[in-house]
Order: C-alpha cells, then structure tokens, then sequence
C-alpha cells in the first residue's frame, strides 16, 4: 500500500499516520478497502510511471477508500457559489448524512467521489468552506474543521483537502450519548483520569482529582473505587470541552453540551468483580476503556477486564496513564506488551498507538467502522501530557448503532432494565437504569416484575431523568432514571424489568444455554452452583443437566440447562451470559427457556426478537 496514502489520511489501513512507530510493514489493511486503487495510471493522467515501492513520487495520485451510500462520510470535490437550486439538494444530502450519523457527519472537501485526493486551491477551499457554513446553518448544524492537509502535485500551487466535522444534536433529543465502560487494574488511575477529564484541573500526584468520584467513605480512605460511579463529560458543538470546570452541575454541563459521553467507572480490585461484571452486562457501553498504568504494565485484573469486554463483544480502546513516572523505555515497553497481548490468536485485534492529534482522528474514525482496530493512547494525568489527543477521540467517535436499528428497537414495546433502586426525599422511589427497546413517557403505565412468585405489578412513570436533567420522552438504548412516585420500594430489586402489559413476557425458573468453559480448576458437572449474569439479570443458580456429557473441562463447548436458585426472571433467547464461581468462568448465550406454566401463551414471535 502507498506508504502516502496512510500519511495523509491513514486510510482505512491497520497503521497510524506514516507508520512512525515503524509499523506500516506488519499491517493488513482494514476491510481491504484501504488499497490503493490499481488503476491509478489510468484514471488519472498525471501519474506517468509506476516507481519502485520505496521510493516516494511527488505525482502519484494518493486515494482514500471510495464514498459509501450509507454512513456519515461525504466526499465533496468543491462547493463553489453552487446554484439555488443545487444548494437545496446538498442540504437535503447533510440531512442525511447527518442522520445516518445520528447527529454528526465528516466532510472530505476536496475529494472525488471515487476517493482520489485532488485538493483545492487556496481561494477554492475557502469558498468552498463558506458554502459548507451556510448549508450547516441551513440545517441548524454547527461546524468544525478537523483537519487541513497539503497534496503533493506538480502544480506550483499548493492544493490542500480539508476534514470537517458536522454536528446536529436531533430535533428530539437534548444531546447525543455514548456510554464508555472504564475498565483496568486496581490503582491503574482510573478514577483519577476520570476526575481530570470531567473536573477540568490535573491531579497533585496524591490523587486529589479522584476524590470527587468516590460514593462510600471507605473509597476515599483505600483510595479504591467498589461501587460503580457514572461521571459526565460534555463537547459543545464546536467540539470544545464542556466540563465542571465552567458548568457548576450537571444540568448546566447538559444544556451547554451537544455531545455527552458518560463514564461508568467500574471497580478493579478482582474482589469487586461481581460489580465490574455487573457494569459490562447491564449498562449496555458502547465502548470500554482499558486503563494501564505504565510502570507496572498488564497486571492483576487487566487481562480478565480485556477478555470480558471481549467476550461481551464491546468495542475496546487503551489508555496507558502515569506516563510522568517512568522512563521513555518503561512506557514503550508496556506499549510492546500491550501490542503482544492484542495480536494474540484469541485477541486478533490491530493496535494503532497515537503519537499526534491527526492519529486521533484517523483512530476515532477507523476504530468506529472496524471493531478489530484498538487505538493506545499514552498520557498523564498529572503533567496533562496528551490529554488533548483523548479529548480529540471522544469528541470524533460516532455512536456504533445506526438510526436504522434504533428506529427499530424503538418500534417495539417498552421494556425498560432496572440496575439501580433509590429513595430519594419527596420524590419516592426511583429506578435507574436503561430502555431497552421502545420509548418511554412521562405518565406512561407499565408493569414491573418478576416477583418471586413469577408475577408483574402495575406502576405509573413519573418524572424521567437523563443524566441529572430532566427529559420528556426516553428512547430505546438510553440510560435513565425513573420515577414512580409511592411505589414500595420492598417490591423492587436489581434485574427486574418494566414492560408494557400488552407484552405478556416470558419468565422462567429454568432455561438452557450454551456455554463455553473458560477457567475452571475441577470438573464442571450437574448439581454445580454458579452466579449467572444476563444482563441486567444476576442471580445463583444450579447446572440441572449438561446435555450429552457427563463433565466440562476447560474449553469445552456444551448446552447446559440452568435453574434459578431463588425466584424466577426475565430472560430472552439469544441473550449473551456470563458465569462465575471462585475461579470458574464461562460464558456462552440463552438458547431455550422453560416458561412457568400458568401464563397464558405470549405472542408468536415474541420473544424471538430478542
């Protein structure tokens, strides 16, 4: 591949910008569509000779992967003084691109459609840019430019291309909303990297900063996170910081935002890992954040954090923090170490380490369209060092669902996950938690349930909260908190959910599921008890039967049915599911469920969807 290519744009391809860590020979490119057209000669007349690979032409024409119908990346050649007519098209087309980014679209100016890299003179770029102003205030967006780079040619004139980003928070929304699980070793400075990111002032080194995100007294004296703390970071429109360092609460920071990326910082003590567990399968991230500190490298839980982000199929990014504490060397060798650990055989993943802001935005971009690609970061919380890069990435990072799916899940009935039960002071009770498909209302009536006895009571929803400010309608994949006025609370737990009554869900005592056996120290066999986590679902639960064996061993495939220890739940087919017990691991999904017998039959084709 044109080693060019990836300088300008790190097209597509597994190596970040020019492949400075030396890395451009070891690299597939991503998808393949990264490859450098053939035709190259033919398509453009400029290119007069094929050179040699390791020589470098100043007229060969570089070519980004060609546009896609869908997505939310638009090529535009130039957009000068375009007729009105013309003008009303192209909004209609950032409309569109916009929605298909669910609210933010990247404008490559000055490349064809085909993807060659033609760029634009000076006065050319700057019309163009103009045009693009208008048509975003046309459509109520707001507008960044990302990136400016210069094309080689023959011409004297120098041409450059331009990446601008797009953004339009949805009519019905007040922001958009990614959610990134943070993830890492015990005293890997999670917590602290969190504190600095959404407060807004670097830490003192003691782990100051980390002190506004602990919840229980007894975090702030072991300096340990056990609970699971959600904190907030905002980018306005223009894709600058909205932090508490301005926003005194988080309404404000919620108002002022257009983009919010809540942070579920779970705890990494291995004693806590019911509660890391718990985090990954009910609150539904989009992304996890692997944090490694960079002077003990990949330690105690790190590894176990990496396999069930990657057995619960969420997208991974890493970032290696305390940077200010050691060596050069010591930091490129944890780089080494975690690069080893990705390209493992089980891993398969690409390691793209960012070395400039530039790589941030090709890593936030690719790591979006291919989930194999792991962008590392190396910062420091203390001296702030590379920060910005981070903050880059998040501000970029597109949500993973299109609107298609969304549209979709909102189609159906309401179903709402409870994590989270609270009584708060002249409100009454309050569940948080995540819609999982459907949309949610102020006022709306839902039942709640499995009780122990397998049966769903009646309850009106009160006031909605996103993110500590209020909201009138919930949609399918967004987190919230509910209130239910007087509902007794005794009647409520973890892993119940709130559907509408036209649903008539399943819920079963005992349901089979096919599993895969991680680490297990004896043999696993019938009468064994394990914790199940399905979801938001977490519960004892005994091995009624393993179908076709007698035992498990390690790495052994098999069905198995399961019964609940202590009351029934709600449980879809085809949903993901993780086991523990001491040392025992596994994971697999629900493949059959035994519903209690009493219900009346459900909808065909009800639980099908799941």
């Amino acid at each position: 591949m044109d080693a060019r290519v990836s300088e300008l744009f790190g097209s597509a391809s597994g190596h970040g910008s020019g492949g400075s860590q030396g890395s451009t020979s070891n690299h597939k490119p991503g998808n393949g569509n990264g490859v450098v057209s053939k035709k190259t000669g033919a398509k453009n007349k400029k290119a007069r000779t094929r050179f040699p690979r390791n020589f470098k032409p100043s007229n060969n024409t570089p070519y980004l992967p060609p546009e896609a119908e869908e997505g939310n990346i638009e090529y535009k050649l130039k957009l000068v003084n375009p007729t009105q007519n013309r003008f009303e098209h192209l909004a209609t087309q950032m409309k569109w691109r916009l929605q298909e980014g669910r609210g933010e679209a990247v404008y490559q100016i000055g490349v064809e459609d085909n993807g060659m890299l033609v760029g634009l003179s000076e006065e050319d770029m700057r019309a163009s840019l103009k045009t693009l102003h208008r048509l975003a205030e046309k459509v109520g967006a707001d507008i960044a430019v990302l990136r400016e780079r210069e094309v080689e040619y023959d011409s004297d004139v120098p041409r450059k291309i331009a990446e601008v980003l797009i953004r339009k928070v949805p009519d019905d929304q007040q922001f958009l909303d990614l959610r990134v699980a943070v993830l890492g070793n015990v005293d890997s400075g999670k917590s602290t990297l969190l504190g600095v990111l959404t407060q807004g002032e670097l830490d003192n080194g003691r782990g100051r900063a980390r002190l506004n995100l602990f919840r229980h007294l007894h975090e702030i004296q072991t300096g340990r996170t056990s609970s699971i703390s959600f904190e907030i970071l905002g980018f306005n429109s223009k894709g600058e910081v909205v932090n508490y360092s301005e926003s005194r609460t988080a309404e404000e920071i919620c108002e002022s935002a257009s983009k919010m990326i809540t942070f579920i910082d779970l705890a990494g003590h291995h004693k806590y890992l019911k509660t890391t567990i718990f985090g990954l399968t009910s609150y539904c991230p989009d992304f996890a954040m692997l944090v490694v500190s960079a002077n003990t490298g990949i330690a105690g839980t790190t590894r176990e954090h990496l396999g069930l982000a990657m057995a619960l199929k969420v997208p991974i990014f890493i970032v290696i923090s305390k940077v200010d504490l050691c060596t050069r060397a010591t930091v490129e060798r944890t780089v080494r170490q975690l690069e080893r650990v990705l390209k493992q055989p089980g891993c398969n993943k690409v390691p793209m380490v960012v070395g400039s802001t530039d790589d941030a935005v090709t890593a936030a971009q690719q790591f979006a369209q291919s989930p194999s690609i792991t962008p590392i970061f190396t910062l420091s919380s203390v001296t702030g060092e590379s920060l910005d890069m981070l903050k880059v990435f998040f501000n970029i990072i597109p949500p993973l669902s299109n609107s298609k799916e969304q549209e979709e899940l909102m189609q159906q009935l309401t179903e709402f996950q409870v994590d989270e039960i609270y009584t708060v002071p002249e409100v009454g009770t309050v569940v948080g938690g995540t819609l999982y498909s459907g949309i949610c209302r102020e006022g709306d009536h839902l039942v709640v349930g499995p009780t122990e006895l397998g049966q769903f009571h009646k309850l009106t929803v009160g006031s909605i909260q996103r993110n500590r400010s209020a909201c009138r309608v919930l949609r399918a994949g967004q987190a919230a908190t509910l209130a239910l006025g007087n509902f007794d609370r005794s009647l409520l737990r973890k892993g119940m959910v709130m559907v509408s009554p036209e649903m008539d869900p399943t819920i079963c005592w005992m349901f089979e599921a096919e599993i895969v056996l991680l680490f297990h120290a004896k043999t696993f066999h019938k009468g064994f008890q394990v914790t199940v986590h399905i979801g938001n679902v977490r519960q004892t639960a005994t091995v009624e039967a393993v179908y076709g064996k007698e035992e498990l061993r390690t790495g052994e495939k098999a069905v198995v049915l399961f019964k609940f220890i202590k009351h029934p739940e709600y449980l879809k087919v085809g949903a993901k599911l993780l086991f523990r017990e001491g040392v025992t691991k596994g994971i697999g999904h629900v493949t059959n469920l035994q519903p209690i017998s009493y219900h009346h039959h459900h909808f065909p084709g009800q639980d099908e969807k799941a």
